[in-house]
C-alpha cells in the first residue's frame, strides 16, 4: 500500500476502524449472552422457590435445587467479572472513535501531508493496543471481505445509474412493468365509466314508483 496515497489510506483506515467495530459487536453478543443466562436462571430459581412454597416440597432434592442454580448464576457472575467485557469495549469504542475522527480529516483533504501522517500512525498504534494479534487478524479478514463486497456493489450501482441516464436505455419488462399496465388499464375504466351520461332524474323517480 502507498501511504502517500490518500484515497489507500482512506480504504485502510475504514478496514481499520470496521475491525474494531466487529470486535466490539462479537463482545458485546458474548456478554449479552452470559448476562441473558443469568435472567434466565434467576427466573427460573424464583419460579422454583415459589413452586416449594405453594406445594410444601420439603424434600431434600427441592431444597437444593434453588441453592445449586443459585451457585451458578454467581460462578456466571464471577466470570462476567473477571472478563471485563465493560472496560473492553469501552476500550474499542475510543479506539474506533479516534479513527473515525482522523478518516474524517482525510476526507476533506486530497493529498496526503507530515501531519496526516503521523495521525495514521498513531491511529495503526491504537488498534494494535486496543485488541490482540490474533483477534486483530481474525476481525480484519472479516473487515477486508466485507469492504470488498461494498465496494463491488458501490460499482455495480453506479453502473447502473450510469445505464439508465444513457439515452440508449431500454427498460426490461418486469412484473413491475406488467403491474403499471395494470393499473393503467383499470385507470382508463374508471375514467370511461365517469365520461358515460348519467340517467335523467325522472326516469330514476319512475323507477322507485314502480319498486314501491
Amino acid at each position: 500500500m502507498d501511504k502517500n496515497n490518500i484515497d489507500e489510506v482512506i480504504i485502510d483506515l475504514k478496514s481499520k476502524r470496521d475491525c474494531l467495530a466487529l470486535a466490539h459487536e462479537a463482545l458485546k453478543k458474548e456478554n449479552d449472552e452470559w448476562n441473558k443466562a443469568i435472567i434466565v436462571l434467576s427466573l427460573f430459581n424464583g419460579l422454583i422457590e415459589t413452586t416449594k412454597i405453594k406445594l410444601d416440597w420439603n424434600d431434600n432434592g427441592s431444597a437444593l435445587l434453588p441453592i445449586f442454580i443459585s451457585s451458578i448464576i454467581a460462578c456466571f457472575s464471577a466470570l462476567i467479572k473477571f472478563k471485563n467485557f465493560p472496560a473492553q469495549m469501552e476500550t474499542l469504542v475510543q479506539s474506533e472513535s479516534m479513527i473515525t475522527t482522523i478518516l474524517t480529516k482525510m476526507r476533506n483533504h486530497t493529498e496526503m501531508n507530515d501531519d496526516m501522517k503521523g495521525e495514521y500512525i498513531d491511529a495503526l498504534e491504537k488498534l494494535e493496543v486496543s485488541i490482540y494479534p490474533d483477534v486483530r487478524a481474525k476481525f480484519l479478514k472479516i473487515s477486508h471481505k466485507n469492504l470488498l463486497a461494498i465496494m463491488e456493489q458501490d460499482k455495480k450501482y453506479y453502473n447502473k445509474i450510469k445505464e439508465i441516464k444513457s439515452p440508449n436505455y431500454i427498460p426490461s419488462s418486469s412484473s413491475s412493468d406488467k403491474s403499471d399496465e395494470v393499473l393503467k388499464e383499470k385507470f382508463k375504466m374508471f375514467k370511461n365509466s365517469l365520461d358515460e351520461p348519467l340517467e335523467p332524474l325522472e326516469a330514476l323517480e319512475e323507477d322507485t314508483k314502480i319498486t314501491v
